[in-house]
């Protein structure tokens, strides 16, 4: 049985403590790090920049999952793989040339990955998606950690299915927002691939047995 991928969300970490939780972390059968860059336009809050990330970038051994919740994101492809990022996460509504956005992560070496808003139907990737390694659903409205889980999104994940199945596509299906285990698994059953969980794993008691958990669903 193919086991489900985790990429914990660093916005929920504490950062009096950060280098404690990404130890954690790295020790855990974590697969990847999310790490969400917002800048207070595209989404309303701010969270964390390149100087920051550079630290986060030395302390992780695991693989860097970017998620750029940032107008014009393809300015910055080159900062984002500077920090060895392997996947590069731009948003749907961001890029009116969104192919041309994921060549550039391509041809940098990276794995582009295209998440969409909620309110963002999933048949507008048809164009886009064989060319795509991943698709990110967000399962709340993207600026804030902590939101409540948005059941549509159970939907979408098998409006998406279908699509990759239909074009050929090997891109993954990840999922953002209100992830915990109760949400985890009706997640993981609609046919997700990876869960990116914030609070669920950072508030944990046990912050490597909730991944354990959460990859075991």
């Amino acid at each position: 049985m193919k086991k489900t991928l985790v990429s914990p969300s660093l916005l929920s970490a504490n950062f009096a403590n950060l280098q404690a939780d990404l130890n954690i972390i790295n020790q855990s059968e974590a697969d990847w790090l999310h790490i969400d860059i917002m800048d207070g336009v595209f989404v309303p809050n701010i969270s964390f920049g390149f100087p920051v990330l550079e630290y986060v970038a030395q302390l992780s051994k695991k693989p860097l999952d970017v998620h750029l919740m940032i107008v014009q994101p393809e300015k910055f492809v080159n900062e984002v793989k500077a920090l060895g990022a392997m996947m590069m996460n731009v948003h749907y509504e961001a890029c009116p040339h969104l192919h041309r956005v994921v060549q550039q992560i391509k041809d940098a070496g990276m794995k582009a990955a295209v998440t969409l808003n909620p309110a963002t139907p999933v048949a507008l990737l048809e164009d886009i998606i064989q060319d795509i390694d991943m698709v990110l659903l967000m399962s709340v409205n993207p600026g804030f950690g902590g939101q409540k889980f948005i059941p549509h999104t159970l939907d979408k994940i098998k409006e998406l299915r279908a699509l990759i199945e239909r074009t050929g596509s090997q891109a993954l299906i990840e999922v953002d927002g209100g992830v915990n285990l109760e949400t985890g698994k009706l997640l993981v059953d609609a046919g997700a691939d990876v869960l990116v969980a914030g609070s669920a794993v950072f508030k944990a008691p046990d912050m490597a047995d909730m991944i354990h958990q959460l990859k075991n669903l």
